[in-house]
């Protein structure tokens, strides 16, 4: 009975834990939105042009990209709680600042600095889903903090405009970078170290350099499809509303029904790959066939959207991309935690964050490839080929080059 008791309050502490990375990630993404949801409000306020405003927006991905590259070295030096601390108070107040620039170069040193915080969320994420949750329930939990993105890409535009009419422009940008400080409060006060499960506890720090660590192909495995699946999120991000308009004639009021469905069904299979991986785990014993096959499966999900450009009746066409996104979420929960099967514990940040820098890398090469096919051949065609095949072809760079797991996630001790 005690033995019970015990493993009830473990697993409550677990998910609190999962409860609280969920809700940095929530913030996160809310709280870089506001800028573009706020964008045509500020072109006429501040006079900017869209080379300014490019400008802007460069400078939050270049820092983004330096960060998430960097921070999971720090989080593995110095502990995920502070850390992850560190990491959302530089958001936080990089956010408020928003509210009290008005010039082109404010702005950007602004965006640049929540940039360099919010680069750490990912690395600080996935080390939190280490250090508390065993080997078998990693991607699950990964895939409902993973789908904090999803939730906030819905909120962000129903709240924002409501304090926007209320108190005006700055005080979005307040409002959305206090969440921070009011998560930070319930971060700080929980006792990380104190609670976590004794088997789960870090090894030593790891003295393995970035270079050192950039010499093992499974680091290389990991950026790959990093590099190459992250890509097509940034896809459905900035294109999809586009490809909706232009394809179906719709306004922008009518494009809410859409994109919520995909954002939706997205959120559904986040958790889904998740709970996937560890059914299989469960039944196989093999965290590495676990993992390998839930990708697989979402791998699979994703190939309809090959066609999705060819397809012209509306909803037919909603659903497949809605599928795609539910299959890219759910690959991508598991690839978050891949790095605990690969490498030591102590590692796990670090390496995180190495592979998110490829994946930030691959948007960026994207974004400007996407928009020459586009002015070049007029079609849509060659980006949803990519964006469903490139899953099998990731997975098949992660089986060739990781090999077998060094960890002891090869089988089910946990």
């Amino acid at each position: 009975m005690q033995v019970t008791k015990t493993e009830s309050v473990t697993a409550r502490i677990r998910w609190y834990v999962c409860f609280l990375v969920f809700a940095a990630t929530t913030i996160n993404y809310i709280d870089r939105q506001v800028l573009g949801l706020l964008a045509p409000i500020l072109q006429g306020a501040l006079h900017w042009s869209e080379a300014q405003y490019g400008f802007i927006i460069m400078g939050f991905q270049i820092a983004y990209a330096i960060s998430y590259g960097t921070s999971g070295r720090l989080v593995d030096a110095i502990g995920t709680k502070s850390g992850y601390a560190l990491a959302v108070l530089l958001w936080s107040i990089a956010s408020c600042l928003h509210a009290v620039v008005g010039t082109i170069a404010g702005f950007a040193i602004v965006r640049f600095l929540l940039g360099l915080g919010e680069g750490g969320n990912f690395p600080a994420a996935v080390k939190s889903t280490v250090d508390y949750f065993p080997p078998r329930q990693r991607a699950l939990a990964m895939g409902w903090l993973n789908s904090g993105m999803n939730v906030a890409v819905q909120l962000t535009p129903l709240f924002i405009p409501w304090v926007v009419i209320r108190w005006g422009w700055h005080a979005a940008f307040l409002a959305t970078g206090s969440l921070g400080f009011v998560w930070l409060a319930a971060w700080m006060l929980f006792p990380y170290e104190r609670l976590r499960p004794r088997e789960l506890r870090a090894e030593p720090a790891s003295r393995r350099s970035i270079l050192e660590l950039l010499e093992k192909r499974e680091s290389w495995a990991l950026c790959v499809a990093k590099f190459l699946t992250d890509t097509i999120w940034w896809f459905y991000l900035y294109w999809l509303p586009k490809y909706f308009v232009e394809t179906f004639g719709l306004t922008v009021k009518q494009l809410a029904l859409p994109l919520t469905i995909v954002y939706l069904m997205a959120s559904v299979g986040s958790v889904s790959g998740g709970a996937l991986a560890g059914l299989l785990v469960r039944r196989s014993g093999s965290v590495t066939y676990g993992r390998k096959m839930a990708m697989f499966l979402c791998g699979v999900c994703a190939l309809p959207v090959c066609f999705a450009a060819s397809v012209h009746i509306y909803w037919p066409c909603v659903c497949i991309i809605a599928l795609a996104s539910a299959a890219h979420q759910g690959f991508s929960a598991n690839l978050f935690v891949a790095p605990a099967d690969l490498f030591p514990q102590a590692e796990v940040a670090t390496i995180a964050g190495l592979a998110g820098t490829a994946g930030a890398i691959g948007g960026v090469i994207f974004s400007a490839s996407a928009g020459e096919v586009l002015q070049h051949m007029h079609t849509y065609v060659p980006l949803f080929i990519f964006a469903g095949t490139m899953y099998l072809v990731a997975l098949l760079f992660l089986h060739v080059l990781a090999g077998k797991p060094t960890s002891s996630t090869t089988m089910l001790e946990a």
